[in-house]
């Protein structure tokens, strides 16, 4: 839901102490930049990829520009993302599973050890931000506008009766 500005609305009930919160989104901040670093050490990867790698390499690269920019919207909004925090963490818990079931390859124990880390922080964050109440329903209003769904890019203002 957004206000009549556009910006996202969150229900402040059970909001997390400042402090908390506060660290939670260093940590999101932590993980969009290590992942904006991952990306590019990816366009490097891109350029010196053997002719048979550069898709899978370009594919790799470009997640890591979107997991980033992930990260950066809880950063920003983390009680306002419904799903997002769930996306993030079952992405880099079946990656760590992946990479710690093929322990044996090149790059697994560093896939296991970075993907593990932000798995680690990110369920830190959120914890210290709430981030289950991305989930709790807005408090309805008594007008039948209110009840219909949003369509994306609609803007309307929602009125609270007294």
């Amino acid at each position: 839901m957004t206000t009549a500005t556009g910006r996202p609305t969150t229900d402040t009930r059970g909001a997390p102490p400042r402090g908390a919160d506060l660290v939670g989104r260093a940590l999101l901040v932590l993980c969009a930049l290590s992942t904006a670093a991952a990306f590019a050490d990816g366009v490097t990867r891109i350029a010196e990829a053997p002719a048979e790698w550069i898709l899978t390499e370009s594919w790799r690269t470009a997640a890591y520009l979107v997991f980033a920019g992930m990260w950066a919207l809880l950063a920003v909004w983390p009680r306002s993302q419904r799903g997002m925090w769930e996306l993030i963490v079952l992405h880099k818990v079946v990656v760590t599973v992946q990479a710690l079931l093929v322990l044996d390859l090149p790059g697994a124990a560093r896939t296991a050890w970075v993907d593990g880390v932000l798995v680690a922080a990110t369920v830190t964050a959120w914890v210290l931000c709430r981030g289950w109440l991305t989930w709790r329903r807005l408090r309805e209003t008594a007008s039948p506008e209110s009840s219909r769904p949003e369509v994306p890019g609609e803007h309307r203002q929602v009125t609270h009766q007294q």
